[in-house]
């Protein structure tokens, strides 16, 4: 018998989010979820059928990638 305890398995990935979700986490349009993926600023992590999964950190990344940035006023 052995005495080693068992550990609790590490999450293999992390969970993947809809574009749906992805957009109302993001405070985004749908829309604005599938224009990141056509210019590259984030890309799917798997498939549910024909849905595209996201994961949620690799959403934010992309929304802190494509926030404009303020102007500032010329003088």
């Amino acid at each position: 018998m052995s005495t080693r305890q068992s550990l609790p398995p590490a999450p293999s990935r992390a969970a993947l989010i809809t574009g749906v979700l992805a957009a109302q986490e993001a405070d985004v349009a749908p829309a604005t979820i599938r224009k990141w993926v056509q210019l590259g600023h984030l890309t799917p992590a798997g498939n549910r059928g024909r849905a595209q999964l996201y994961r949620l950190e690799d959403v934010f990344a992309a929304e802190r990638a494509t926030r404009r940035k303020p102007r500032t006023p010329r003088t």
